[in-house]
Formats: structure tokens, C-alpha cells, sequence
């Protein structure tokens, strides 16, 4: 327990979020706690916006806008790249990818002298490969590298054709005008890799028929091997790699039977899609969006509102239903600090590309400014106490695998509170964040929000 006890008190040396140090690689973008915006933006083919809100101690989404030549030659193609990488199990792998991807597709470009699918697919499989053998190096030193992973949706706009390729769950979504009834239609451009849709359940079972427990419902949620909730991406070498599924990785990753093939792939799904005038713009969005608003949802907002500030309004949407959710007030949430906040949503990252059909329709040969945006996020200042991350003993790591499954009983939960903290009367909702709050600072993380049942007693 000396392990929960240090991250405690290393929690409450944390610095306000009002004390954190805003980082960017776009001078225009700004900070507000958590929340990092860009509201505007011109890009080769019209205006952007971008927004992200972090919920994780460290942020797992990364983002990219690049917008001119599109090789690593001066003579073009010439267009927009646009990246959404969310990670898990840290931010290491997304991170890679914003270093990476970009640069391995301009050097594909160049060699094939045009963009197209084969440039796209040969990009994501050089940033696989640079990430597996990052771990590799790691691997003596960091083993938990291993199982670091992040999905990769990525969106080019090029002589009037939009690729988008995927991994996971993220999504990207078009808006379609319809002259007939002046309304925007939405339209999903990107396929999900995620087990709880049936025909991922079916491709992954058909790819591993021997294996009974290919896909697992656990906890009231579809997983594949019952540890990962997506079938594909970049990283998590711990499935794709037996080598890397074996001590010192922590045993709630390891499986009881060796593989022969990857379950995991990062063959991404690239579909083509040749723009008409009556497309308006396009959201690309990690899926911590999704989670709160609809397709349809998201592009009525986009379409009813300015364009300036779009994706912090789709941002503050979803947050809102977060909230909503969890019967509390948007103000109160916004309160809780990184780390405790994932409990109440994922991190977030909206990037919305509108189409200006003049420029759209440029050929791809003709120059343009170049333009780089980052998403931006909050990191501790030097010499700041941050949460432990030294080694666990063994034993501390049977105790780490146990929590992750273990059921909480409500009556120890709530004599950690008062423990912690001094009795007062609190309301039933109170109580719950609290409890969450308590419980994160302690080091344990629930698996599902079963686990923090109130009894209409305990009100």
C-alpha cells in the first residue's frame, strides 16, 4: 500500500491548473486549464478550427494540421494533412505518430511523385515499424512500452480527392448539403475498428478461429482477448509480438497462452472520396467526441453556428452531456483536475476542415503557403512533484492486477473518504465525485461505473 500512499501525497502537491505550463507549436493557439483551442485557421482548401480538452494526467491525444506541399520536394502535390491520434496506455505512442507519419508521407509522396492510397498504407506501415523498434530498444529499460498504443485516423484533401485512412475508433464525418431541403446531411467517411461492432467481432473470429476467446464481453463491454477494446492500430506490440508478452510486463496484459500471428493489425482502412460543391466541411474527431454526440448532432452544430470557435463549441457540447450524464453541472466539472477528469470523459480532440469549393478544386501542382498546427495540452513546470511512476515491487504488481478487476465494496469506499477528508454533509452526487476523486489520488482505477452504485441510503 506504500505505493497508493506516495501517489497521494504527490497528488496533493499537484500545481493548479492555472499553474501549468501551456504548450504549443502554433503561437495562435490558446489555453483556457484544459482546454487547448485554435478557433480559426485558413488551410489550402478554406478554414479550419481546432480544440482539445484534456482528461488524462497526461495527454493521450495528439493532433496535427499541415497544409502545403505535401512531399519533401518544393514541386509538390500540394493540400491538407489532417492527423487525430488517440492514445492508451499512455502518450508515447501518439506522440511518435505526430513526429512520424507526416514526414514518412511526404517522403512516399516524393518517391511516387502523386498522392494515393499506396503513399498512405506505405506511411502508416514505416510508422508501425519506427515504433516497434523504439520498443524494442525500450523494452530492457521500459516494458511497459509494450503495451502503449494508439489508434490513427488521418485525412488528406488533394487535387480535389479526400483519403481518409483509419485505425480504431476515432471518425471522420462529412457534411453534405442538400439543395432540394437546405439541410446538411452528415456522413460517416471512416470505417471503426472497434469489438463492439458485430462484423469487427466476425473478422477478428474468422481471422482466429481457433481461438474461442478471440473477443470477451467483460464488464458489459466487447474486448478483444478481454484486454483492448479496438482491433487495430499503432503500437500495443504486446499483442502483435509475442516476445513482448511476457515478464516484466504487468500480468493484467500478459495472456496465459502464447501466440503465433498478431491480434492486433495496422493495416488501416483507406477509403477515396472525390469532393462535390455541395460538400460544406469535414470533422475529424477522436472518439472521447463520439461518445456524447451523434454524427447528425455534430453537423447540425457545425452548420448552425460560426464558423470561428466550431470545434471548442463541439468541445463544450459534449462536455456538457458529459456532465449531464453524471447529473452535475458543466461548471463543476470543469473544476476537476487532469487525471480525476478521465473518470468523467476521455480526452477530446475536434478538428473541423471546411470546404471552400473554388480552392478545392485547385490543381494540386499549384503552390501554397505551408502551414503546421499542433494540438496543444498542459505539462507540469520543472522540478514539480508529479504522480509516482518508479517500478512497482512484484508484489505490488499482483496488488495493481487485482484492482483492475476488483469489485469495491461501497461501505470501504466511503470509510476512505471520511479517512481522507473531513465529515461533512454532502449530497449523494457529492459523494460520488468525491469518491472518485479519493480513489484516484489513491492509485486506483475503476474499471466501471458499477462499481460506485449509491444506495438511496447513502444519500
Amino acid at each position: 500500500m506504500l505505493s497508493g500512499f506516495m501517489n497521494f501525497l504527490r497528488a496533493c502537491f499537484r500545481p493548479r491548473s492555472d499553474r501549468y505550463v501551456h504548450s504549443s507549436s502554433d503561437a495562435g493557439g490558446r489555453q483556457d486549464g484544459l482546454l487547448w483551442y485554435k478557433d480559426t485557421g485558413q488551410h489550402f482548401n478554406g478554414e479550419f478550427s481546432m480544440a482539445v480538452v484534456q482528461a488524462n494526467n497526461l495527454l493521450e491525444d495528439q493532433s496535427q494540421l499541415e497544409s502545403g506541399c505535401l512531399s519533401s520536394h518544393e514541386c509538390g502535390p500540394y493540400g491538407t494533412f489532417v492527423g487525430v491520434y488517440d492514445g492508451h496506455g499512455g502518450p508515447e505512442t501518439s506522440r511518435y505518430i505526430n513526429d512520424h507519419l507526416f514526414q514518412h508521407l511526404k517522403r512516399f509522396t516524393s518517391e511516387q511523385q502523386t498522392m494515393s492510397v499506396d503513399v498512405i498504407r506505405k506511411a502508416y506501415q514505416a510508422t508501425e515499424e519506427g515504433f516497434l523498434s523504439l520498443v524494442t530498444r525500450q523494452w530492457p529499460m521500459n516494458p511497459q512500452i509494450a503495451a502503449v498504443g494508439s489508434c490513427c485516423l488521418v485525412g488528406v484533401i488533394c487535387g480535389g480527392t479526400l483519403y481518409v485512412a483509419n485505425l480504431g475508433d476515432s471518425r471522420a464525418v462529412l457534411g453534405r448539403a442538400v439543395k432540394a431541403t437546405g439541410e446538411v446531411l452528415a456522413i460517416q467517411l471512416s470505417a471503426e475498428h472497434n469489438a463492439c461492432i458485430e462484423s469487427v467481432r466476425q473478422e477478428l473470429q474468422s481471422l482466429h478461429p481457433d481461438d474461442s476467446q478471440i473477443v470477451v464481453l467483460k464488464h458489459n463491454v466487447w474486448r478483444v482477448k478481454g484486454l483492448i477494446q479496438i482491433s487495430k492500430s499503432i503500437g500495443d506490440v504486446y499483442l502483435k509480438k509475442a516476445e513482448f508478452n511476457r515478464e516484466p510486463l504487468y500480468p493484467k496484459f500478459r495472456l496465459h497462452e502464447p501466440f503465433k500471428k498478431p491480434i492486433l493489425s495496422a493495416d488501416p482502412s483507406i477509403t477515396v472520396h472525390q469532393l462535390q460543391p455541395h460538400d460544406q466541411f469535414v470533422i475529424f474527431a477522436s472518439d472521447g467526441l463520439w461518445e456524447h454526440l451523434s454524427n447528425q448532432e455534430a453537423v447540425d452544430i457545425v452548420q448552425n453556428h460560426s464558423r470561428s470557435g466550431i470545434a471548442r463549441r463541439l468541445v463544450k457540447t459534449a462536455l456538457q452531456e458529459a456532465a449531464k450524464k453524471r447529473e452535475m453541472r458543466y461548471s463543476d466539472l470543469k473544476k476537476i483536475d487532469r487525471g480525476v477528469r478521465r473518470h468523467f470523459h476521455d480526452d477530446i480532440t475536434v478538428i473541423v476542415v471546411f470546404l471552400n469549393s473554388n480552392l478545392v478544386s485547385k490543381a494540386s501542382s499549384v503552390k501554397g503557403p505551408n502551414l503546421s498546427v499542433r494540438g496543444g495540452g498542459v505539462t507540469l513546470p520543472p522540478r514539480t512533484l508529479a504522480p509516482c511512476a518508479m517500478p512497482l515491487p512484484k508484489a505490488m504488481q499482483a496488488f495493481d492486477s487485482l484492482m483492475y478487476t476488483v469489485t469495491l465494496d461501497w461501505k470501504l469506499i466511503l470509510a476512505f473518504c471520511i479517512c481522507v477528508g473531513t465529515p461533512k454533509k454532502r449530497t449523494r452526487k457529492e459523494y460520488k465525485v468525491e469518491v472518485i476523486t479519493s480513489l484516484h489520488l489513491a492509485g486506483v482505477e475503476l474499471v466501471s461505473e458499477e462499481q460506485l452504485h449509491v444506495s438511496s441510503q447513502g444519500s
